[in-house]
């Protein structure tokens, strides 16, 4: 458990520090959610058509009928690039390691971003969805599978200072039944660097 809180300080205080990097705060009534992103490609200076992303998170789930309160933390690597023929859109495509009180596991995602073409209107706002799925043979420990879905809108308020308004449900399965880990709404704060 030191080794995972001494890992997720080092890697916010990195995406503090780089540029193209970004951190956020998402909360609610129960719940409360620390996420950075660093952008590899301004650490190695490598220039492409592919932004390659390093993220990571740490999740509190509140307290509930279930449990305690648990905790989720996850880092991963992810490739991410426009569609062509669709302004606006951009996806990512990676895996990320999952580690929980009670389960580990290494799912590949899907993350989508469509920028709003109303940036004369209104400040530039995007929506946003991301799938993760680990079947059976990539979650361990006390997991048989993981999935995670959330969906999104996010306004850039001020210069690189965006707010958000978010839905996630992460869902594992045990061998012994099935377990919803959150469900839940949440708003929040980003910043860019």
């Amino acid at each position: 458990m030191i080794f995972k809180k001494i890992l997720l300080s080092t890697f916010l205080l990195t995406a503090v520090i780089q540029a193209e990097s970004s951190i956020g705060l998402n909360i609610n009534n129960e719940d409360v959610e620390i996420s950075g992103q660093i952008d590899f490609n301004a650490l190695a200076d490598y220039s492409s058509g592919t932004s390659y992303l390093i993220s990571g998170s740490y999740l509190y789930s509140g307290a509930n009928d279930h449990n305690n309160g648990e905790h989720l933390f996850t880092v991963g690597f992810s490739g991410q690039n426009s569609l062509p023929g669709i302004e606006g859109l951009t996806v990512a495509l990676g895996a990320k390691a999952v580690f929980s009180d009670n389960f580990t596991a290494l799912p590949l995602f899907v993350k989508a971003n469509y920028a709003l073409p109303l940036i004369d209107t209104i400040p530039m706002t995007s929506l946003f969805a991301g799938f993760a799925y680990a079947p059976s043979v990539l979650t361990f420990s006390d997991g048989e599978d993981y999935s995670e879905f959330r969906i999104g809108a996010d306004m850039e308020v001020i210069s690189n200072t965006h707010v958000f308004v978010g839905y996630r449900n992460i869902d594992t399965d045990y061998s012994y039944g099935d377990y919803n880990f959150n469900d839940s709404f949440y708003g929040g704060l980003r910043i860019a660097f």
